[in-house]
């Protein structure tokens, strides 16, 4: 066998779990809210957050039928707060342009 394919048989599904949250979160580091200028800007936004949101709900979806694990839990629970806030200041930020139009 490839020595470079030994580790793929070695990860448990949590780490792969572990590793998918993290791209999720690494996409999400990507969204700047203040560079919002257009409609198309928020729609945008908000898509992404709420394509990480399935994305994340996906992921703890695979471990229905076995228990997930504190760090899994902890890291689902970390990245659905930080997307929900980012939905709040969007709408926030929504808000306060359709006031000063």
């Amino acid at each position: 066998m490839f020595s470079s394919f030994g580790s793929i048989d070695d990860e448990t599904p949590t780490d792969t779990a572990v590793k998918r949250l993290d791209g999720i979160g690494h996409v999400l580091s990507g969204l700047d809210i203040s560079a919002i200028q257009t409609q198309d800007d928020m729609n945008r936004t908000l898509w992404t957050l709420d394509a990480a949101s399935k994305c994340v709900r996906a992921v703890l979806a695979e471990f229905r039928t076995q228990p997930a694990t504190e760090q899994l839990v902890r890291k689902s629970r970390h990245l659905i707060d930080l997307i929900e806030r980012a939905r709040d200041q969007v709408v926030s930020f929504q808000e306060s342009r359709a006031v000063l139009s």
